[in-house]
């Protein structure tokens, strides 16, 4: 062990205050070793593309399945969301699960989760249970939201991800927790990331409790990811399968050609994330036409496989991620770990190359208006697919300025969703506001002179046209 190390070693018993936070600072230094020791330098050569029996096409599965029958299948499998994170970067104070997708119904990403769930389990007569892993910024809100009448019966299971001290530099310039004492404020701690995942289910008690019941597989996905839905064909592969790790990819646009990639490394399936790619080859990593796909964080784990590898302490040596952040004006450091990087891990992990519908995250405002619009289509059920309407079977590209970046600036600035169905593009970027019963079709670009206004009346169609002001309307 480093000096260094050992410094933080020695500071970690005063952020003990009961076995779980025990569990977690054993694990925090875990993590702060490796972020000593660095991570793993990739060799550029070594990376290949994965072969046809590590990246499966979707539309294979229905021939390697199992012939488990389905009742029995879902028997096995449990639901797990990623619902630690907080809508910071879109304006909110709470957890992004509450953020409303439906203005109407003012349903929320929370009750599209829950009423999936319901509705597979009353269509299979089963009960696959719904787990939220909550983290210490958005518990205390969940379970407010979750003593509300309207979630008395949908069984929903909760604990918390671990909490992490955050890191500042001391005055011999050594990164040391920044926390003090266990009740020190909640900007000293961070969330480690949802790489934390797989101690977290076993330090909670989780992951004992679901093997208890007979649940062996668990599909992990995140909350805002509103494609990401229990996938029956997806399930039955898994559970006649001899992989304990399956990662759902979808094909590279050239919006995604900074996220994670799916390769094979020294032989072994690998994910490779931007982070990890030297600037000379930063250009080639983004090619659409080498790395096809992309990690949708859509994971399906064997639940025997994470006990083991845990208890064996073979995940201590997974890539650290080092975030740099403010916190009281202070700079700090969170370390976390990507859940998808634990992969060569596990035996035999696949990918599967899935269908763009199971990935519909909310990460932005543009997000938010594309999801929002009639280019999609949301059952009672709670699944959110193409609108059958829609002409061309491609989502439209939506860039909005900073002005749209919040949620409250967005809902200000579009209280009434524009009928996009057969929209291509839009970008509007300026001070804009979109009044009701707007219809938007083809290329739509609405860009403001500096310092002036654009209203969007009430029943206005633009179709292939570039708005530059009131009345100042060219058509493309």
């Amino acid at each position: 062990m480093s000096a260094k190390a050992d410094v933080v070693k020695s500071l970690l018993p005063a952020l003990v205050s009961d076995d779980r936070s025990k569990m977690e600072m054993d694990d925090f230094l875990t993590l702060y070793k490796k972020f000593q020791d660095g991570n793993e330098a990739i060799e550029w050569d070594l990376i290949q593309p994965p072969s046809s029996s590590v990246l499966l096409d979707y539309s294979s599965l229905a021939s390697k399945k199992s012939d488990t029958p389905l009742s029995a299948v879902l028997s096995r499998v449990a639901v797990l969301k990623l619902n630690g994170g907080l809508g910071t970067s879109m304006g909110c104070t709470g957890p992004k699960s509450v953020i409303e997708l439906d203005s109407n119904t003012h349903q929320t990403f929370l009750d599209l989760t829950v009423k999936q769930i319901q509705h597979l389990n009353k269509e299979n007569g089963s009960s696959v249970p719904l787990i939220l892993m909550n983290s210490f910024n958005t518990h205390e809100d969940t379970m407010k939201l979750l003593s509300q009448d309207c979630y008395k019966d949908a069984k929903i299971q909760t604990f918390n991800q671990s909490r992490h001290p955050r890191l500042r530099q001391n005055e011999d310039g050594v990164w040391v927790p920044y926390p003090t004492a266990p009740d020190a404020p909640l900007d000293h701690w961070t969330p480690p990331g949802h790489g934390d995942v797989y101690s977290a289910l076993v330090n909670s008690g989780i992951l004992a409790k679901l093997r208890s019941e007979g649940r062996d597989w668990l599909f992990v996905s995140n909350i805002d990811n509103l494609g990401a839905t229990l996938d029956t064909d997806i399930a039955q592969f898994a559970i006649g399968s001899n992989s304990e790790f399956i990662i759902e990819l979808t094909e590279k646009t050239f919006a995604d050609v900074k996220g994670g990639t799916l390769i094979t490394y020294n032989g072994k399936p690998r994910l490779l994330e931007v982070a990890q790619v030297s600037a000379d080859h930063l250009s080639e990593f983004k090619s659409v036409s080498k790395f096809k796909v992309f990690n949708t964080n859509n994971l399906w784990l064997n639940l025997s496989a994470v006990e083991r590898l845990h208890n064996d302490k073979a995940f201590e040596d997974i890539d650290v991620i080092a975030n740099k952040k403010e916190a009281n004006g202070i700079p700090v450091l969170q370390l976390e770990r990507a859940a998808g990087a634990f992969i060569h891990k596990f035996k035999n992990p696949v990918g599967v190359n899935v269908p763009r519908s199971r990935f519909l995250p909310v990460k932005t405002c543009n997000d938010l208006l594309l999801l929002k619009s009639n280019v999609y289509a949301l059952t009672e059920n709670g699944f959110l697919g193409m609108n059958p309407a829609r002409p061309i079977k491609v989502a439209p590209e939506v860039r909005l300025g900073s002005e749209f970046k919040t949620v409250k600036d967005f809902s200000d600035r579009v209280p009434a969703i524009p009928d996009m169905a057969e929209l291509n593009h839009l970008t509007a970027v300026g001070d804009i506001r979109f009044e009701e019963n707007v219809t938007l079709k083809g290329t739509v670009i609405i860009v403001p002179a500096k310092g002036s206004k654009v209203t969007i009346k009430k029943g206005t169609t633009l179709e292939n046209q570039v708005v530059r002001g009131d009345g100042d309307v060219v058509s493309i």
